[in-house]
């Protein structure tokens, strides 16, 4: 922390022009202020949804979905992605407690939509990337 301090002091001179331990204070108060208004909650919450989109399967799976625009069997999704049944069965749940796809059980068949959440995130991403 005091490496950090410094650092601090020493960008806070460069702004200010001269630098008192009061202004050094005053800053890391408001940063502190900062990070208390993110909330631990909420930066755990948003990192179990990137990393649920951190695997290539799950992104498939959640780019079909959004593309879809529909309810997709688990027999659908098993035919785009090359996973073993469990492999599927496990990449789809973890999309589920990430609140990226909601199933429901229909007949003796299991189907899977995209949730408002993975259709805003995918859109954020297609339109982040460009093809240069």
């Amino acid at each position: 922390m005091a490496q950090a301090t410094d650092r601090l002091r020493r960008y806070l001179d460069d702004e200010l022009g001269e630098c008192r331990s009061e202004d050094v204070e005053r800053r890391l108060d408001e940063l502190g202020t900062l990070e208390a208004a993110l909330g631990a909650p909420q930066v755990n919450a948003e990192l179990d949804v990137l990393s649920a989109l951190a695997n290539e399967t799950r992104y498939t799976l959640v780019r079909v979905l959004v593309a879809a625009q529909e309810e997709l069997c688990v027999c659908e999704l098993h035919a785009v992605v090359d996973v073993s049944e469990s492999g599927l069965s496990h990449a789809l749940s973890a999309l589920v407690d990430a609140g990226l796809v909601d199933g429901r059980k229909d007949g003796r068949w299991k189907k899977y939509r995209a949730t408002n959440r993975a259709v805003a995130l995918v859109t954020v991403l297609e339109g982040s990337v460009s093809d240069e």
